[in-house]
């Protein structure tokens, strides 16, 4: 890449405010890539997605609809406001039904009974470690974190649940072969089935 072009690109690239972005400018800067998020007033890019992400998103959003009672929507890579600088995009949340509409571009995070994030090379950080810790700050009261190594390279699901005192998330169980739980709500997913997706 020739000096010119890096100066080419960084034009392109919008300054960022000296207190950082909020989650107004998230929503009407101009030319954000799809998938944008705002952590701690920071624009964050999503990389391309692995096929373990996408498969493994597939499974538990097919899962979680399939059980879900009639107060309760499933959604997939749509941004949670949790304050005015923090707007993630949960890989799936799982949303009161009264939130959920045709036109909606965003949630709010008292909206969302359950967060899951699978876990990828360029974000392991954030979903391990920021992520939750915003989540359970701002009281979304069930966390799934999923990574990689299961039974053939399948998921492993780490499922924490809100301390209402604590506002941090306490770790509840590790699934492997499959996900059995009663919060937010009663699920059963077979994971053995990411196999054969």
């Amino acid at each position: 890449m020739t000096a010119e072009s890096v100066k080419q690109q960084h034009s392109r690239w919008p300054l960022p405010p000296q207190d950082g972005y909020t989650v107004d400018d998230l929503f009407t800067l101009p030319g954000l890539p799809p998938h944008t998020e705002l952590i701690d007033g920071s624009l964050v890019f999503v990389s391309p997605q692995r096929e373990f992400h996408t498969t493994v998103m597939d499974l538990l959003v097919n899962g979680l609809r399939n059980t879900a009672p009639a107060n309760l929507r499933v959604r997939r890579e749509m941004t949670v406001v949790l304050d005015k600088r923090n707007a993630p995009e949960p890989d799936i949340s799982v949303l009161r039904a009264t939130a959920v509409g045709p036109d909606r571009t965003r949630y709010q995070a008292e909206d969302v009974v359950l967060a899951v994030e699978v876990v990828s090379p360029d974000s392991e950080s954030r979903d391990r470690t920021t992520k939750p810790h915003k989540y359970a700050s701002a009281g979304i009261p069930n966390f799934w974190r999923v990574e990689r190594g299961g039974h053939g390279g399948g998921p492993v699901i780490h499922v924490y649940g809100l301390d209402p005192l604590t506002k941090a998330y306490v770790h509840m169980g590790m699934h492997r072969d499959q996900i059995k739980v009663t919060e937010p709500y009663d699920i059963t997913i077979d994971l053995a089935g990411f196999e054969r997706i």
